[in-house]
């Protein structure tokens, strides 16, 4: 007789990193920036002053900031706003939040303005049950606030949640709250000196479906 295969045990909600885990933004800031290395510390700038900042400042404020910081002009923030709805999901993100859907509630943690926020996760014809900004939160990740919020709009507790992060910034809120994460790290990024590690490391999201359907299995 063939063993009974072992019961899924998703989580009962799964939250994500918008911008960087679902995303592909690197791609439209570089060509905003003019080149991949322009682009690259440009981003790194703003991934920076937003990590740091804590309470909110116009998002759109921030990404001009780190532009000038870096010596790009106004053109390079302008031309990034004005193809923002150009952004495209990094392969297998679809795919994995297909075949989550059935099983988990799908939230967004975001980095971004309410306005430039939600027009990014409509990008993903998915049926999100939360979706928060910073704007929203008034504080920028990886303060616990947002993170938290999420999770009491979802009615869940940070122990049956997962999160699906972008950055290992994201580590010091979901460490604090108390989220496992699963760290989508596309582009090779370094782990910030202090992050805590990720559960799961991985320049793609195939090992996410795995991860979620033995989330709650004893240990």
């Amino acid at each position: 007789m063939t063993p009974a295969a072992a019961p899924s045990r998703y989580p009962k909600a799964v939250l994500f990193d918008l911008l960087t885990a679902l995303l592909d933004s690197w791609s439209l800031w570089n060509r905003a920036a003019g080149s991949e290395p322009a682009g690259r510390a440009w981003r790194a700038e703003y991934l920076r002053l937003t990590y740091g900042c804590g309470a909110y400042v116009p998002y759109e404020a921030m990404v001009r900031q780190a532009a000038s910081n870096v010596g790009l002009s106004d053109a390079a923030p302008d031309a990034l706003e004005a193809h923002w709805l150009e952004l495209q999901p990094w392969s297998g993100a679809m795919e994995a939040l297909t075949a989550l859907q059935p099983h988990c509630k799908l939230a967004v943690v975001t980095n971004c303005s309410e306005r430039l926020g939600r027009q990014a996760a409509a990008l993903l014809p998915i049926r999100w049950h939360v979706v928060v900004t910073a704007e929203q939160a008034g504080v920028y990740k990886p303060d616990p606030k947002p993170y938290r919020m999420a999770l009491g709009q979802l009615g869940v507790n940070a122990a049956d949640a997962a999160f699906v992060a972008g950055s290992s910034y994201d580590m010091f809120g979901t460490a604090a709250v108390g989220l496992r994460t699963y760290w989508h790290n596309r582009i090779g990024l370094a782990r910030v000196e202090g992050a805590q590690s990720p559960e799961i490391t991985s320049p793609t999201l195939d090992g996410l479906l795995p991860w979620a359907e033995r989330f709650a299995a004893p240990v």
